[in-house]
């Protein structure tokens, strides 16, 4: 059963040989490690690097957490939160606070806002449940998620003593150095490394999203296995008319030469709405840069369609339709007749609400087709473990030949330290004196 399945043939785009060679050649340059940001490439083979010891060790400190604690706050920002936050979604039911019995502890993040209610009703709530902590960093000085583990360490410490909290702690930092390493040194807390060679927006299958999902109780074991498929479905031997990446990059490309430079993430399941907020920082973090890139948009399907579809169907033409299909939904519904029939959805009597749904997607792909909106879709036969873990790595290495397709670097952010600068003058951190009063006089 293949993971994913893409099918471009309602893009209007035909794909020349040049770009076929390049797409080939770009992802060859992933596999030599000789293209710009090779420092970053480790996501590429990581999938198949991943051993039973790794996975074991995970599993391991996910069942000492899952033992101590009733809630576990995973605290991160960007890929250190995204990735996990995402398969977290897809994989649970969001109605399981109503449910009496919770098997597994709840997840909960922290460190991605620097909301002061965020962060005061969270702790509100900890009030009444047993908790432990995952705190996510290469640096441990990331503002966001440095303000909430410092409070969350404080709370933790003032309830069950230094000693106890140091084992209801785990950092997934840097192997040898940074604030947070240091500081999981000196405490004593259990650790998991972020590798050197592989970015945030790429780390979701190391124990950056590994270990919290493990504590949900996601399948890892076929997250990964998913992964290692796409992995081997993508590789530079690989054909590429039998690669779905190289031809994802190249028809996104080809769309943006032609003055489509929005891309619309949509899926008609709920369930997916926060794989599109990673996907978002994927390409958006990879590719807008040097004044270049198609800019990562999404909407959750049919809601969207009741807000952002008039924009979709009829406003500027400089966008594209990418839509996550699923073929097979988990549950079963049917929709019931009744006597009076005063909806008129009598005609439904006896179909599966999935049933309309896909009518719904077929219905709006064609009308935006007629729109002008070209429709790129990904059809995935299920929202399992497996499955997920082979779309995050299909748009992984998609991701890594685009950006080459593109000519820019797609594995550095030079452009998000700007704000941090601004940030740091405005609250008179230390050696920002002279950039303060220069900004504050500009405001």
């Amino acid at each position: 059963m293949k993971t994913v399945t893409l099918d471009i043939a309602k893009t209007g785009i035909g794909i020349p040989a040049d770009m076929k060679t390049k797409a080939q050649q770009a992802n060859a340059l992933l596999h030599s490690g000789e293209g710009e940001g090779n420092d970053f490439l480790g996501w590429v083979h990581l999938p198949s690097s991943i051993s039973e010891a790794d996975l074991g060790a995970i599993e391991a400190e996910a069942a000492k957490l899952r033992a101590r604690a009733d809630a576990v706050v995973c605290i991160g920002i960007g890929g250190s939160y995204l990735g996990a936050k995402a398969v977290l979604e897809a994989l649970s039911d969001p109605f399981k606070l109503l449910h009496k019995e919770q098997t597994q502890p709840t997840v909960l993040f922290a460190g991605q806002n620097i909301s002061e209610d965020y962060i005061h009703e969270l702790l509100d709530a900890l009030k009444e449940h047993s908790f432990a902590a995952i705190v996510i960093s290469k640096s441990g000085t990331t503002t966001e998620p440095a303000i909430a583990f410092r409070l969350i360490k404080a709370e933790l410490e003032r309830r069950y003593g230094k000693q106890e909290a140091a084992q209801r702690i785990v950092a997934v930092t840097d192997k040898a150095r940074g604030a947070l390493k240091t500081l999981a040194t000196q405490e004593g807390y259990p650790t998991f490394v972020i590798p050197d060679d592989v970015g945030g927006r790429f780390s979701v299958l190391t124990p950056v999203g590994l270990l919290p999902l493990a504590v949900a109780g996601v399948d890892i074991r076929a997250l990964v296995a998913g992964a290692q498929e796409m992995e081997r479905a993508t590789d530079r031997s690989v054909p590429f008319e039998e690669n779905p990446a190289a031809v994802y990059a190249a028809v996104r490309n080809l769309l943006y030469a032609g003055g489509k430079k929005i891309e619309i993430l949509g899926s008609y399941e709920p369930k997916l709405q926060y794989i599109n907020e990673w996907w978002k920082q994927l390409y958006g973090e990879s590719e807008g840069k040097q004044g270049k890139g198609i800019f990562p948009a999404s909407v959750t399907l049919t809601a969207d369609l009741h807000s952002m579809g008039q924009y979709i169907q009829e406003g500027e033409r400089t966008l594209f339709e990418t839509i996550i299909s699923v073929e097979k939904p988990a549950r079963e519904v049917r929709i019931e007749a009744d006597a009076e029939n005063l909806d008129g959805l009598n005609f439904l009597a006896g179909k599966r609400v999935s049933e309309v749904n896909r009518m719904a997607e077929l219905g709006v792909q064609l009308a935006h087709m007629d729109g002008g909106v070209p429709n790129i879709r990904i059809a995935i036969p299920e929202i399992s473990a497996r499955v997920i873990g082979g779309l995050l790595y299909f748009f992984e290495k998609a991701c890594g030949i685009s950006g080459y397709l593109l000519g820019v670097n797609p594995f550095n952010q030079p452009g998000v330290e700007a704000y941090k600068k601004n940030m740091f003058a405005l609250l008179d951190k230390p050696g920002y004196e002279e950039a303060s009063k220069a900004i504050k006089a500009r405001l």
